[in-house]
Formats: C-alpha cells, structure tokens, sequence
C-alpha cells in the first residue's frame, strides 16, 4: 500500500510545484473573485507542502509497516522492519524531516522578522505622526511625497501623508483610507505570508515566486472590492481607480515600509483595468465548485497519508 501511496503523493507534489499554480496564476477567473482565488491559492500551498513532505515520509517509513501511522509508531518504538530497509529509505526520511524543518522554520523565521520590521517602523512612525483630524484611528506624516500604508500587526497603524492629502481630493483620500481599513479588517498579511515563506525556502521553484506574485496582486484586489463597498458617491469604482492611479503616478509606489501594505502595491494596471470595466461575478455555482475544489485539495494528501491506516 505504501508504495502506491508515495507514488500518489509525488504525482501530486509534481502538479503543485509547477503545472497547477501556473493555471491558476493565469486564470481569468481569479480576477473576478479575488477570495475565492486566495482561499485556492492557500490551499494549493498547503497540500504542496503535504505532498512533497508525504511522499518521502511514505517512502522513507514503508519497511516498518502498512499504513504511515503504523509504520511511524513501530519505528518510534525501535521495532524491527517488517521487509529490508535499504538507504533510500533512510535518505527519504532524512529528506522528509529536513524539508518539513526548513518550511516550518522559514515560516516561523519570515513571522519573526517581519513582525520586528513592522514594530521597529511602528515605533519610528509613532515619533513623527500625529492624529488626523478628519480620519478617525489614522495617523498624518508631515511629508511632501504622497504616501498612505497601513502597518498591521497587534497594534495597527494607518498612515497617510500630507502630500497624500494635498495630492488627492477628499473621495480620493476616503478611496485610500478605506483600501487600507480592508488589509487591516480581513489580515491580508496573514495570507501573505506562507507564500513569502514559500519562495525563501524554495528559491529555485518557479511556483514559488509565481505564487507569492498572484497572491499580492489578488490581496490588493480584494481590498479594492471591500473598499468600494464603504464608499460614498455615484462612481465609487472611478473615484477608486483615479486615486491609485494619482498615489502611483506622484509615487511610484516608493515610500512604503518594508512589510506594510499600500494602495500603490502589486498589479496597478490590473486593479484599474477590474475597477474602471468590471468583470462579472462568478456564479454561485462556480464558487462552490473552487472552494469545494479548494477543500479536495488540502483533504487529498491528507487522506493519502492516513486513510491506509482506517
């Protein structure tokens, strides 16, 4: 049974690392329910870790027993093999436990620097921000570059600046102020960071930075799509698109902290592109049918690895 199992497994983690990212990184589809697409993208993530973990854990554990659960118990237990354990198995187990520690530990290692960044900036900001009058829990930053961010975190902090204000017409500012409200509400750095995590331990996947890219430009999207629903006006999306477009030209997107989120961030000209000529939603069928898609994916390698064992 095992055999099979790692075989499966493989299969898998060959489709995850390459072939299934690049379909979904080119999907038309993601543009039109950017959560839907990050729940996707979150899940294509973890079952590529399972996959690629599972298949030489399986491997590795398959003369000690039939199902992975059996087989790791009995070796936990210093029982002896039940068939001949060759070197390939113990390279397989060293490679599983070597892989498995360098994504958990670069997982924890990107939390950790990057959470230090943002209070180091915090504590900064915090020096030379004062309370904005006419914008409730956001800070202004005497500055002449039109710059506005949000630093997540324990204690958030949204910053815009002086230039931002003197470049922008009060629509314009709501647009971005409410941009920036939505990274803070749905924890878009949260989503954010596996995939960081996922191409500094693996640099020479092409997934990897692939992933990490889409997964920026769709959290934009998505704080697009939550920040029209608070707008005021008759052309919420036009007020929207003209303010991305007015932050990024005077910008360039510069001026951002390392780890913050800004309004100028990933796919600028897409994001006008969706606001200025809207697709249409996707159906309610075809949302079931990602996240039940999305579900299958993350419960596939995890059935493969213990189901044997039922």
């Amino acid at each position: 049974m095992l055999p099979a199992t790692a075989a499966a497994l493989a299969v898998l983690a060959a489709l995850l690392a390459w072939p299934v990212p690049a379909l979904l990184a080119r999907a038309g589809w993601a543009r039109r329910d950017p959560l839907v697409a990050l729940v996707c993208w979150q899940a294509v993530g973890l079952a590529g870790g399972l996959s690629m973990i599972g298949a030489l854990l399986v491997h590795g554990l398959a003369p000690w027993g039939a199902s992975v659960p059996g087989a790791a118990w009995a070796l936990a237990r210093g029982r002896p093999a039940v068939d001949p354990v060759r070197g390939d198995h113990w390279v397989a187990l060293t490679l599983a436990g070597v892989l498995a520690a360098e994504l958990v530990g670069v997982l924890l290692l990107s939390w950790v620097r990057t959470t230090r960044t943002r209070r180091r900036h915090r504590a900064l900001l915090e020096l030379v921000v004062r309370p904005a009058v006419d914008v409730p829990d956001a800070r202004l930053l005497d500055h002449p570059a039109p710059v506005a961010f949000c630093i997540p975190g324990a204690r958030p902090l949204l910053v815009f600046s002086s230039g931002m204000v003197a470049e922008l017409d009060d629509e314009q500012l709501a647009a971005v102020v409410a941009h920036e409200r939505a990274h803070l509400k749905e924890h878009h750095h949260l989503l954010l960071l596996p995939f960081v995590a996922w191409e500094a331990a693996l640099p020479v996947l092409p997934a990897a930075a692939r992933a990490h890219a889409a997964v920026r430009e769709l959290v934009e999207m998505r704080a697009d799509d939550v920040a029209l629903g608070s707008l005021p006006g008759p052309e919420p999306r036009r007020t929207l698109a003209r303010a991305i477009v007015a932050a990024a030209g005077a910008d360039g997107g510069g001026g951002v902290p390392e780890g913050a989120l800004a309004v100028t961030g990933s796919g600028i000209r897409a994001r006008v592109v969706r606001l200025l000529d809207p697709p249409a939603p996707l159906s309610a069928a075809a949302r079931w049918a990602a996240l039940a898609a999305a579900t299958l994916l993350i419960l596939a390698p995890t059935a493969l690895l213990v189901v044997p064992a039922v």
